[in-house]
């Protein structure tokens, strides 16, 4: 336990040096166009992966044939901040919804605006599901991915969460398919405090979700396409 803490701190301390020297150091992409953060984006994540084999940890993708390359949702399990990171290094255009929050933190705030990210005040409710729809139609005519977590917040490793209305209006608004991503995040990189646990965590892209489902059997099935792969990986 002694020898995984020290690693986990000495990877805490490497990720933020490496995340202010990438962020900082990009600074002159926030006057260029979108694609330069994305890349930018891609190579930081790619960086954090490669510090995460201080902790002994190894992320793996899986279903690669299910990952969208044109427009799409991307609905992900949520249970730590990887979760938003490895989305970074897979999907070739994304776009995230994020709480407005987020989007005052000097540079990634920044980026996230200036990339397109789908910024929502929680506290809107029904103009913020409203603004999600719109935001996201401008981004799916781009030839983007709209990445949104259902759950809202990130959850405890054999926990469902709350899944929430937004990607149910994304859905029933906009004809686009749904691919759920499953994952095991939460057992090695904890949604809270510093200590990362060796092993493998994986990302499982799952079979998407065509458009023309009623809500119910789309919030239905999406629920359990995700929660049933995420069981599978915990039980690995």
């Amino acid at each position: 336990m002694i020898v995984t803490a020290i690693r986990s701190l000495l990877f805490v301390v490497m990720f933020y040096i490496w995340s202010v020297l990438v962020s900082v150091g990009a600074t002159p992409l926030l006057f260029g166009p979108p694609a330069g953060i994305l890349g930018m984006f891609r190579f930081w994540s790619a960086g954090v992966l490669r510090l995460l084999m201080i902790c002994g940890i190894r992320v793996e993708v899986r279903g690669r044939e299910h990952i969208p390359t044109g427009p799409a949702l991307v609905a992900p399990k949520h249970q730590c901040m990887l979760d938003v990171f490895a989305q970074f290094g897979v999907l070739p255009a994304s776009a995230f919804v994020m709480k407005k929050e987020l989007a005052n933190i000097p540079w990634f705030g920044w980026y996230a605006r200036r990339v397109g990210c789908i910024i929502v005040d929680r506290d809107a409710h029904a103009s913020a599901l409203k603004k999600l729809v719109r935001e996201a139609k401008l981004r799916f005519a781009e030839g983007r991915q709209v990445v949104i977590f259902p759950e809202g917040t990130r959850t405890i490793p054999g926990e469902a969460g709350d899944y929430k209305p937004g990607v149910a209006a994304l859905y029933r608004q906009i004809a686009v398919p749904v691919h759920p991503v499953a994952t095991n995040s939460g057992v090695h990189w904890p949604r809270h405090g510093l200590l990362r646990r060796p092993g493998v965590i994986v990302f499982e892209y799952l079979e998407p979700i065509p458009p023309g489902l009623t809500r119910p059997e789309f919030m239905q099935r999406l629920q359990e396409r995700i929660e049933s792969a995420s069981q599978r990986l915990l039980a690995e």
